[in-house]
């Protein structure tokens, strides 16, 4: 017997009782501030190259399937606004991106938007809808049984054509559903509104990292008991020439719509579309519900770059 044991053996019944109860507190606390693992348990998503599920989007990436095009000619005339000379103003110097195939078309009735309402709703906020739908069926989860949940609502968002669009109209043909209908807060609040959800719902927009930050603020809010099922989402159209325009200005896009990051024949980036979303569970409250784990967050983190040599140039230290 070590000396510890025979210490132990010795204390009292009250004191040993004691000492087991600090232990376990302790070894609470411990398992408290560690970050507890976040599974994913649904995804739902909508992008390039027909992709309208995660098996499809399986099939696009193992078979480094090609999803670049044209702009479609419902967006604009590319003809009109492209120009070959990079420093043309007012003109863009490439013609092809990353596009979704029939944005416009929305099932209102089926998520109780009157035909009227829908016309004023931006084609984001409608692929936000259906695709989170799709990701809570994925997820095996019940939208009617999610009333009064504690479930969090993170969506990443930051463009507004189709505002854009509409402001470019008669002002007379603006109503009540306008604002509602392009608001970034009610992107995510309409999702939330719909299946009577009562977690946080925010939308968010750090440009290119939107959706990221999107589950990192859903694993916290999970994680710190705020929320029990979250839903982290990023949502993104190209419905106007006006942004390709001012990225042409600052020579960010590739002129073949291709990203071709790490390589010596880098030369920018590709616009491009689509809606992804992920349901989010605390892992042990998956694993004890019986839940298809398909993926497991065991950790995250956000900060800003600060002072580099320009405000789009990144800081290599503070990224590290």
């Amino acid at each position: 017997m070590s000396e510890l044991q025979e210490r132990l053996a010795n204390l009292p019944p009250k004191r040993l009782a004691l000492l087991v109860l600090d232990l376990q507190k302790r070894l609470d606390a411990q398992k408290r501030s560690a970050p507890e693992p976040i599974a994913v348990v649904g995804v739902g998503c909508r992008f390039p190259g027909g992709v309208d599920s995660p098996a499809a989007y399986w099939d696009v990436l193992s078979q480094s399937v090609d999803a670049v095009g044209e702009v479609p000619v419902d967006r604009w005339d590319v003809d009109a606004f492209f120009d070959a000379d990079p420093d043309a103003p007012g003109k863009m110097y490439t013609r092809a991106g990353h596009f979704l195939a029939g944005v416009d078309g929305f099932d209102a009735g089926f998520f109780g938007v009157s035909p009227r309402e829908a016309v004023s709703l931006d084609p984001q906020q409608r692929l936000l809808l259906e695709v989170a739908w799709a990701a809570l069926e994925d997820a095996g989860q019940v939208p009617a049984r999610l009333a009064g949940s504690r479930t969090g609502v993170f969506v990443g968002i930051g463009t507004d054509d189709y505002s854009l669009l509409l402001r470019s109209a008669d002002p007379a043909g603006m109503d009540a559903y306008t604002g509602t209908g392009n608001a970034f807060s009610v992107a995510a609040g309409r999702l939330s509104y719909l299946l009577g959800l009562q977690g946080p719902s925010m939308a968010v927009d750090t440009a290119c990292s939107s959706s990221l930050v999107a589950v990192h603020l859903a694993c916290r809010s999970l994680r710190s008991g705020e929320s029990d099922l979250a839903l982290a989402a990023g949502v993104h159209l190209v419905l106007t020439p006006e942004g390709t325009i001012y990225l042409s200005r600052t020579k960010a896009l590739s002129p073949d719509g291709r990203c071709k990051t790490f390589d010596a024949a880098a030369d920018g980036y590709g616009r491009g579309e689509g809606c992804g979303v992920v349901v989010l569970k605390r892992l042990s409250d998956a694993q004890r519900n019986g839940d298809r784990v398909l993926a497991v967050v065991r950790g995250s983190a956000v900060n800003h770059d600060g002072p580099s040599s320009g405000l789009t140039v990144p800081n290599g230290l503070a990224q590290q």
